[in-house]
């Protein structure tokens, strides 16, 4: 529910005309395992997508990899863990988890252009799609680097037994509900309040698609219009507003925008605890024993 509202926050890239966002990959990799948090992760952008129409639906795969994978089961296990494997400092935590960031942004951003070159159905120019692409994201990378760092610092100083195994957690900092909470009154306030505030500048892939070419990319085929009737559908606040909604109403028009980031953040936490229980269930089929009788 976190990371969902903290990618509601476009931060501007200085002197580019750019803004990005967190993936949010390293962070629940860290905090929940990289299996478990490319899951979440796959989670959260499937309810954007689906509910809010920030994606496409066709894109989902793509997404996860260059998102989710790269962080998760790259960045995540060769970067982030060995630095941190002789033991955990606030240091090693903010070296750690800008490196890996950075890394996870450059293969996902890099995963992105391979995509648009491998489907055939954009003529974007590789060289100069890869030279925009590549640049903005790595200071992306180090923005979001420096949240990660700073999100898992607190964690750290609160109830370090969640980032290093070896501590015992009754020992532990405080109570792991008050993190909890903790967290979740950050999600009321950043998705609430604090997304009112993102930025309008294009994100970094908009961004370099506008620097490479002129016109509108664009896909037609039936698979695409189904797909766009199901977001059309399902998509109760399009783009994290109502549906329809124009500055001239009367209704405030950051309204719809709060309402998405805590009910994106609700709809998130039910369905990571969906999946969870569906785990749950099959594990508990596995263990069981079998009668021979």
């Amino acid at each position: 529910a976190f990371v969902f509202a903290a990618q509601m926050i476009n931060f501007t890239i200085p002197a580019t005309g750019s803004s990005g966002h967190i993936g949010g990959g390293i962070l629940l990799a860290v905090l929940l395992g990289p299996y478990a948090g490319f899951l979440t992760l796959t989670a959260v952008l499937l309810i954007q997508a689906l509910f809010f129409a920030d994606g496409g639906l066709l894109a989902l795969g793509c997404n996860m990899l260059n998102m989710g994978l790269f962080a998760c089961f790259v960045a995540y296990p060769l970067i982030y863990k060995p630095l941190l494997r002789k033991g955990t400092s606030i240091a090693k935590l903010w070296i750690a988890s800008i490196l890996s960031v950075v890394v996870a942004l450059q293969l996902g951003s890099f995963g992105v252009v391979l995509d648009t070159l491998i489907s055939g159905k954009t003529e974007l120019p590789f060289s100069l799609f890869v030279v925009l692409m590549q640049p903005i994201h790595l200071a992306i990378g180090i923005f979001e680097g420096i949240i990660t760092a700073s999100v898992l610092t607190f964690i750290w100083k609160a109830r370090p037994a969640l980032l290093d195994p070896q501590i015992m957690p009754e020992k532990s900092g405080i109570p792991l509900k008050t993190v909890l909470i903790t967290l979740l009154v950050a999600v009321v306030i950043i998705g609430g309040g604090l997304s009112w505030f993102a930025s309008s500048n294009p994100d970094g892939l908009e961004w370099s698609i506008a620097k490479t070419t002129d016109s509108e990319l664009s896909s037609e085929g039936s698979l695409h219009g189904v797909s766009a009737w199901l977001q059309e559908t399902f998509s109760f606040l399009p783009d994290y507003d109502f549906k329809n909604s124009s500055p001239s109403e009367e209704t405030p028009v950051n309204l719809g925008t709060s309402l998405s980031g805590i009910v994106g953040g609700g709809l998130t936490l039910l369905l990571v605890f969906g999946i969870g229980a569906v785990i749950s269930i099959f594990k508990k089929k596995r263990k069981t024993p079998i009668n021979e009788d």
